[in-house]
């Protein structure tokens, strides 16, 4: 799988296929903002600058897909992405989270990606250095040893060297074969540091208590302990405390910063939860409004401040989504309507997308339990019918209840395979075949009873 920078639009909505049934305008427009995302980087830089990221508010009802694309487009983009859902934000001066935080939160994931990548590409030294010190650990330089060395001639000090070094040959085989990893040793290892206590205030203060706890680790002296552990786990630990010593602090969090301003992508979630009907607004609406404007600076392009630095947001790409049941688009202020060039329509998915989410993509349904039961010994069998009963009953029970989309497959799937999930274990007949008169037999008195539909699927 490519990264950002080398998978096409196409390449991106074939990726998303493999997850993801239907939805293809969706799929086209995160495609073509990802890419774009790339092509601003080979510009120019007086001509970067200009060049600002379409933003996207993908609308259709719950469990049509617009969550998933967007947790597949993390997996696929290489580049800092957190979701975030807009129902979770107050504006300021109220108890809660403030918008800002979201932006904090990318830079943060930001930092913990480019740091893993940084050990990667460190570890082979820290790997050897960690060796180093653990065959000190497991042939320790002993008083008695510099004594004799003090006692005996030059010819003699040096033999002993020679002896010391291939026992410590020997024992670096023995470890590289893995016959010392149950061995208990006792290593010296950095001791953490005891949380600070949160005396700060609920706006911001989980910024401000981090960057005091970062500070104080600074200026206080490394403290070490003793440890015994197996050889194995120290290998772990000692490869982790190199690692950490041969990264530079201050590059990682120049990149990461980089990478966020320039790369980032923030979902923002239930954005139709703070959108308020027209009109003059009164209550929860009032509040609502205080988060979309909030909001706006944040999607406009603005600074703002983290434990790791000033991070700005001008070419942080946002895509929200939202069901807009009760609301619609143009119930959001204009100014942020405006942000959100980019408006693609998802559609509700019927009888025919069930049967291809419950066979089609890579992570479908019946698969999973088959996986699941597998582990029981026992084969699972869908039949065609059984598969199209399935859909069928899926789609009729979001057509009379409350339409939750792909959503009603779990439920129905649930229900379907309890009793067989329930007494797998104890099960003789090793291969079952679920068949549309099974389906029909489990399933028959909710599907005829329309009010125990609403409470059972």
């Amino acid at each position: 799988m490519g990264t950002e920078k080398s998978l096409t639009p196409r390449e991106i909505v074939a990726e998303l296929d493999v997850y993801i049934v239907g939805q293809d305008q969706a799929k086209r427009a995160v495609a073509v903002a990802v890419r774009n995302r790339w092509r601003r980087q080979q510009l120019p830089p007086e001509m970067r600058d200009e060049v600002a990221p379409k933003n996207i508010i993908m609308i259709g009802p719950t469990g049509v897909g617009k969550t998933e694309i967007a947790r597949r487009l993390a997996g696929l983009s290489g580049a800092p992405f957190i979701k975030v859902e807009a129902s979770k934000y107050t504006e300021v001066g109220y108890h809660g989270r403030d918008v800002e935080s979201m932006v904090r939160d990318l830079v943060k994931l930001s930092v913990t990606i480019v740091r893993a990548e940084q050990q990667e590409d460190v570890r082979e030294h820290a790997e050897a250095n960690a060796e180093e010190r653990l065959l000190d650990a497991l042939l320790p330089q002993t008083s008695t040893d510099d004594a004799r060395y003090d006692s005996v001639g030059p010819d003699s000090e040096s033999s002993q060297a020679e002896i010391r070094t291939r026992t410590r040959e020997k024992l670096r085989k023995k470890l590289h074969d893995g016959q010392l990893d149950q061995r208990e040793i006792e290593i010296d290892v950095q001791a953490s540091s005891e949380p600070i206590a949160h005396v700060f205030s609920s706006v911001g203060g989980e910024e401000l208590g981090a960057e005091f706890q970062s500070a104080m680790d600074r200026f206080m002296p490394k403290q070490t302990k003793t440890r015994r552990v197996s050889v194995a786990e120290a290998q772990r630990i000692l490869v982790a405390e190199e690692a950490e010593k041969l990264l530079d602090e201050d590059a990682i969090i120049a990149e990461a910063i980089d990478r966020a301003e320039n790369q980032g992508i923030i979902f923002i979630d239930e954005i139709d939860k703070i959108a308020g009907p027209g009109g003059e607004s009164h209550g929860p609406d009032i509040s609502r409004e205080g988060v979309q404007r909030d909001l706006l600076p944040i999607v406009e392009g603005t600074t703002v401040t983290t434990r790791h630095g000033v991070i700005k947001t001008d070419h942080i790409l946002f895509i929200a989504a939202g069901a807009f049941h009760m609301t619609k688009p143009s119930d959001l202020i204009p100014e942020l309507q405006g942000r959100f060039p980019i408006r693609v329509e998802l559609q509700s998915l019927g009888q025919e997308d069930f049967v291809r989410i419950l066979t089609h993509p890579k992570n479908a349904l019946t698969k999973q339990y088959q996986a699941l039961l597998s582990t029981e010994g026992i084969t699972l069998k869908f039949s065609k019918d059984a598969l199209e009963r399935i859909a069928a009953v899926s789609a009729e029970a979001n057509r009379t209840a409350q339409d939750i989309g792909a959503r009603r497959l779990h439920t129905v799937m649930e229900r379907l395979l309890e009793d067989i999930s329930f007494n797998a274990p104890d099960l003789k007949k090793k291969t079952i075949a679920i068949d549309c008169k099974l389906v029909d037999e489990r399933l028959k008195d909710i599907v005829e009873d329309e009010d125990l539909t609403k409470y059972v699927l």
